[in-house]
């Protein structure tokens, strides 16, 4: 049987001649059309960035390498009675396209056992900021120290072939994911738990020994696989995803750039959404005294809200149309295991009202929920409870993907990203505006 890097390695050959002939042949081909709306507007729906990694359709939600995610979370193999599956059988479907047998999978859980080992040196570093700093801080600063763990860098700097950067890359990669519960955890210890580390499981998988490390007991092993898996790709436009790609297309080494990820995702038009969905719910709850409202009480309360010209956090999303697929696998989770939960019953009841509310109210294009209405409300429920340790999750699993894209950005020998900029005069002249005392923009 072959390993994944020997078939990554099949699945590369077979690219090369794509990207290439398309590049040789057809790169005068028109693909979009720039306007000065898009410019202006941060370059959205601006179709410029490659990835086979995964696409977000506007009515069916991401797909990873074709697939839907209902078939990701239906074809995918899973641990011994668990519900969700093995977060490296998707590494191994996103660096392939290829959904991986039990016995491939069972190989990278083992792989990713092999690398877990953190040097004594990324504790330390942990060890040493104040115990008020942000978990995000902490957890880029011991990604970003491990650069000098880099077989890449140390292959650059020795002179390798361009058509094997893709190798130490994959190296890196690997080394850096099995990581990353380490980190997290030792973080999460740190700054929560009063530096009570618990120790890893080398018998468990990610996902499981993720939720060991955090001292949970099951089901959570599955909500980490759950989260993981979810948030593990998104297209290369978002603001974690590019920085990824645009930091790796320097030839940066994947700790450089998933330090550089780790940064984007930090900011809070990206990857806070999920915490102020659920502080939201926490004051909801509190102006509702605790009780669960009823389905014409929460009406009443959306359209108050919306007509003071407010929002309803976690519904709507830049490009989807429909109910966001991560959502509804979310759901379909929480009804079986924390139905009666306080939170999820407001939860639930705003995804029956609200989207006929938004459709009326005609603001949003929108009306359905997306993946942050309630991801952070299962973490709640099982003792996940600081808001700020929730971007971490997500980063772990963004992590996946992003360097997935990285290593064949590697391998199919993607350039420098370097678009032009123009002025704001620039622009005046292509709209035709006309001004007063122009000067001429050289």
């Amino acid at each position: 049987m072959a390993s994944l890097k020997e078939t990554l390695y099949e699945k590369i050959q077979e690219q090369r001649k794509r990207t290439d002939k398309l590049n040789a042949k057809y790169k005068d081909v028109v693909v979009d059309q720039v306007t000065i709306g898009k410019i202006l507007g941060g370059m959205r729906g601006l179709k410029c960035l490659v990835t086979d990694i995964s696409y977000l359709d506007p009515n069916e939600g991401i797909r990873y390498r074709g697939y839907t995610l209902k078939e990701v979370f239906e074809k995918l193999p899973k641990p011994k009675n668990a519900e969700i599956p093995y977060v490296e059988g998707l590494f191994y479907l996103l660096l392939t396209g290829d959904m991986p047998t039990e016995n491939q999978v069972a190989d990278l859980v083992d792989e990713f056992s092999r690398r877990r080992i953190l040097p004594r040196y990324v504790y330390e570093v942990i060890d040493a900021f104040p115990c008020c700093s942000h978990p995000m801080t902490i957890f880029s600063s011991a990604i970003l120290t491990m650069h000098r763990e880099s077989f890449f860098s140390k292959k650059y700097d020795a002179g390798i072939n361009k058509m094997d950067f893709w190798e130490p890359t994959y190296e890196d990669s690997m080394n850096l994911l099995a990581k990353l519960p380490e980190i997290a955890t030792y973080i999460y210890a740190k700054l929560y738990r009063d530096g009570k580390r618990i120790q890893s499981n080398p018998n468990l998988d990610m996902g499981g020994n993720f939720a060991f490390m955090m001292g949970k007991n099951k089901p959570y092993d599955d909500v980490s696989r759950m989260h993981f898996i979810l948030h593990s790709d998104h297209e290369s436009g978002n603001v974690s995803a590019h920085t990824g790609h645009l930091v790796a297309s320097s030839l940066s080494d994947i700790y450089l750039s998933i330090s550089a990820m780790i940064n984007g995702l930090a900011g809070p038009l990206h990857g806070l959404a999920n915490q102020e969905v659920l502080r939201w719910l926490h004051d909801l709850m509190d102006k509702m005294g605790g009780e669960t409202p009823t389905e014409d009480e929460m009406k009443q309360f959306v359209w108050d809200t919306l007509n003071s010209g407010q929002i309803i956090p976690g519904f709507g999303h830049a490009v989807l149309r429909k109910t966001d697929p991560r959502y509804l696998l979310q759901r379909e989770f929480s009804l079986n295991h924390l139905k009666e939960d306080p939170i999820f019953k407001y939860v639930d009841i705003l995804y029956k009202v609200v989207p006929p509310i938004l459709k009326e109210h005609g603001h949003a294009k929108n009306p359905w929920p997306n993946v942050d209405a309630q991801s952070g409300v299962i973490q709640w429920h099982y003792g996940v409870r600081e808001y700020d340790f929730y971007t971490v999750l997500f980063g772990i699993g963004r992590a996946i993907g992003i360097s997935a894209n990285v290593i064949w950005d590697r391998a199919l020998l993607y350039p420098l990203e370097r678009p032009k900029s123009i002025t704001t005069d620039m622009l005046e002249d292509i709209a035709g505006i006309k001004r007063l005392g122009a000067k001429r923009t050289s």
